[in-house]
């Protein structure tokens, strides 16, 4: 009984709470109705004004209440559904000094994102899909969940008054509303994943253009991948190799005439041969670390915190192993995230958690920096969400000014 009254009680909150998100839209209609009565006079022009300022606010409604309801499904029934909405696209300034947004060339930047971003929210079907769930809500969900509190509402009219009709009508609103309570919120999460969740010939298209940006990111990281291995080697490997050629062609001529000397040369090439063996292997661990290879993400991670200036905990599911190209990419962020750690949040102490569960593997990375991380669109950060995406992956970061800023790194996988 107690455990069905708490339930009743939940319920009935729920509702009322999706009544009133249900029925923002409506109520702006209701007063524009409204105003045109009051405002009416005999001319037809005079109306027009209630239902241009409804219009402008179901438009201006119609985001945010998706997004409440998005929001209470989630927290309620743990039913996530994307909003999907598109994002406007960079603009370039061209050789002219005009701004070109890929539609048009304005004189401005301001200009060129303004008419991008109105581009991209007329021609956003998330955008039509807002509107519709805000014309459909209220007749579905919204007529059910107003059952609670208006079987309330019924009961204390009913029972209010001295005959003995009312006080019937007032029991039943009341046994209605008690009955009701616990299930008539749930009415909510099959109509927005019905409406506000993209069709399946727009989350298609969606994921053909994500696949398209990741492929680009790809094949523009593996040729700044492949043109950093080469200025490295360039710079170091080769020039070194260069000169322990010199150093040896000249101890050689010395031999017979000044051995003294060609030792020191031959002493001189000895240091330089270990040296560039250094930078070769520093350059293949960069490439792709041995001890990731040899015994996998965890020892790999673990001695990397052991190389950190942090205070580096790690905590991990010893079970776990990976495809390599997986491994690989979490590798390299959590050396990205602790390198940021070090260099901008000014961190002392780091934890670093690895596990699997039901989806993939889930990464967290937390310092106790000064917190205020972004991701901008140049940063490693950035990269770093683009690494990830290849694999359908995610990053989270959870990161107030003051700290502690927290990195999840999931990624959808199968354990080997």
């Amino acid at each position: 009984m107690r455990q069905w009254a708490a339930s009743a009680c939940v319920g009935f909150g729920r509702a009322c709470v999706v009544v009133v998100v249900a029925m923002l839209v409506p109520a702006v209609w209701a007063a524009a109705v409204a105003l045109w009565f009051w405002w009416w006079g005999g001319n037809p022009w005079s109306g027009i004004a209630p239902f241009v300022w409804a219009c402008i606010g179901t438009l201006a409604l119609s985001r945010p209440v998706c997004r409440m309801v998005r929001s209470l499904v989630a927290k309620w029934t743990g039913t996530v559904i994307p909003a999907g909405y598109r994002q406007a696209g960079p603009v370039t300034q061209m050789a002219t000094g005009h701004w070109w947004n890929g539609h048009s060339y304005e004189r401005t930047s301001r200009d060129a994102r303004m008419d991008l971003r109105w581009r991209t929210l007329w021609r956003d079907p998330a955008v039509w899909r807002d509107l519709r769930f805000t014309a459909i809500v209220p007749i579905t969900a919204g007529v059910i969940c107003v059952i609670p509190p208006g079987g309330v509402v019924a009961a204390v009219l009913g029972l209010s008054q001295p005959t003995l009709f009312a006080r019937l009508v007032g029991a039943l609103g009341l046994a209605v509303a008690i009955g009701g309570a616990p299930y008539a919120w749930r009415s909510v999460e099959p109509v927005a994943v019905r409406f506000l969740r993209a069709s399946p010939a727009t989350a298609l298209a969606d994921r053909v253009d994500e696949l398209t940006a990741q492929r680009a990111d790809t094949t523009v990281a593996q040729a700044a991948e492949i043109r950093r291995i080469e200025r490295d080697l360039h710079d170091g490997a080769q020039a070194r190799l260069v000169a322990l050629g010199l150093s040896l062609a000249t101890a050689e001529k010395l031999m017979e005439t000044n051995p003294d000397q060609a030792k020191a040369l031959m002493r001189e090439a000895r240091v330089g041969a270990a040296t560039s063996l250094t930078e070769l292997r520093e350059l293949v661990k960069g490439i792709n670390p041995p001890v990731l290879t040899e015994r996998g993400l965890i020892d790999a991670v673990r001695a990397l915190a052991l190389d950190s200036p942090l205070e580096a905990t790690v905590s991990a599911d010893l079970r776990l192993r990976l495809d390599p190209p997986i491994e690989s990419a979490l590798y390299f962020g959590v050396a990205e995230l602790l390198t940021n750690a070090v260099k901008h949040a000014h961190a002392t102490r780091a934890r670093i958690s690895i596990a699997r569960d039901d989806t993939g593997v889930v990464v967290d990375v937390e310092d106790d920096g000064r917190g205020g991380a972004g991701v901008p669109a140049d940063g490693g950060l950035a990269g770093l969400r683009r690494r990830l995406a290849v694999f359908d992956g995610a990053l989270e970061i959870t990161s107030p000014a003051g700290g502690p800023t927290c990195v999840r790194m999931l990624v959808p996988c199968e354990s080997l």
